[in-house]
Formats: structure tokens, C-alpha cells, sequence
């Protein structure tokens, strides 16, 4: 990359992010029909989500939780300024994005840990195999909603991506394949 460039997403976070978006989509998809690779997709992005939040710590300055996370005052503010088409540029997370990421961690958590619930009650297997089969309906419903809820979320992921990309004449996506966004100019660095 040239000089106008910084490096921004480290290997790490990015093969964190795209392994998340394979295992998510394979467990979704593949849900009742292959068992197994479904609970082993459900495994991945449980392991996954451990990943984050310890990258979440001792990670680089841009996947750091202290570098990013934002109030939901400032979320939404960020996301008026986004309708507006005049949404600051930040060379990490911007406070939706920041929002995001936690709605989808804790989604997603909630989707694995549901998902073990139903295996435990379902097949007596997993991490809660003791769980017993008595309310393997609602815990069937919760996964279902979780998932579902993280499915939105993704999409909605997407689009801000897209409107970000499309605000910013940047591609975001592509950011994270090789890390490397355009480095802020002096008047964004005034305003960061």
C-alpha cells in the first residue's frame, strides 16, 4: 500500500471476521439437515466470540473495546449524521459500527449458548448435555429468535457498510481483506 495508507484491521481481527461470517452462515443454513456440521459451525463462532473479546483487549489500538465503544447517545447522533450523508470519517469503528459490534457479540452468544441448550436437551450432548429435555421447545424458540435477530443484524451490518463506503468513496469491505484503510487527512485529524 502507498503512503496515503495505514494499516487499520491487524490479521488477527480480520480472519476473526471473516471465519465468524462463515461459521455463522454455515450454521444457518444448514440448521436441522446437518446436524453435525451445524453444531460444529455453532462451536466455531462460540470459539470465535471468545477470540473477540480477549483481541478485544490486548488486540491493536483499533480492535482495543477502549478505543471505540461509544455511548448510544453518540450511536445515534452518528447515525443522524449518516441519514444526513455528513457522518465524520474514522479511520476505526465509528460509534454505530461500534454499537454494532456489541449487538452482534451478544446476539451471537446468546445464539450458541441457545444452540448448546438445544443440543443438550435434544441430544444429550455438548457443553449442556445435562439440560434434559423438558423444555427443548423454548429453548428451540430462543435459538431460533437469536439467530434470527443475527441474521438482521448482519444485514443491517451491511448496509452501514455500504452507506459508509458509499459517504466516505471507500470500499470497507475490501478494508478488511487486506487491513489497509486511507490514512485521515489534517482536517480529520483535527476533528478525531
Amino acid at each position: 500500500m502507498n503512503a496515503a495508507t495505514i494499516k487499520v484491521w491487524d490479521l488477527p481481527l480480520r480472519l476473526f471476521h471473516w471465519l465468524l461470517v462463515a461459521g455463522f452462515f454455515v450454521a444457518y443454513l444448514t440448521e436441522d439437515d446437518l446436524l453435525s456440521l451445524h453444531v460444529w459451525a455453532g462451536y466455531l463462532v462460540f470459539g470465535l466470540l471468545w477470540f473477540r473479546l480477549l483481541w478485544g483487549f490486548i488486540g491493536n489500538e483499533y480492535a482495543r473495546f477502549s478505543s471505540f465503544l461509544s455511548s448510544p447517545a453518540a450511536s445515534l447522533a452518528y447515525v443522524k449524521d449518516v441519514v444526513a450523508l455528513r457522518a465524520k470519517r474514522y479511520l476505526g469503528h465509528n460509534p454505530a459500527g461500534a454499537a454494532m459490534i456489541v449487538l452482534l457479540l451478544i446476539s451471537l452468544l446468546l445464539t450458541t449458548v441457545s444452540g448448546f441448550a438445544v443440543y443438550g436437551a435434544d441430544q444429550s450432548a455438548g457443553p449442556l448435555a445435562f439440560i434434559g429435555p423438558d423444555n427443548e421447545k423454548l429453548w428451540e424458540e430462543v435459538h431460533e429468535l437469536f439467530a434470527n435477530l443475527s441474521l438482521f443484524l448482519v444485514i443491517v451490518h451491511i448496509l452501514g457498510v455500504a452507506v459508509e463506503s458509499f459517504i466516505h468513496k471507500e470500499n470497507l469491505a475490501r478494508a478488511m481483506v487486506h487491513g489497509n484503510k486511507k490514512a485521515l487527512d489534517e482536517e480529520q485529524s483535527n476533528q478525531n
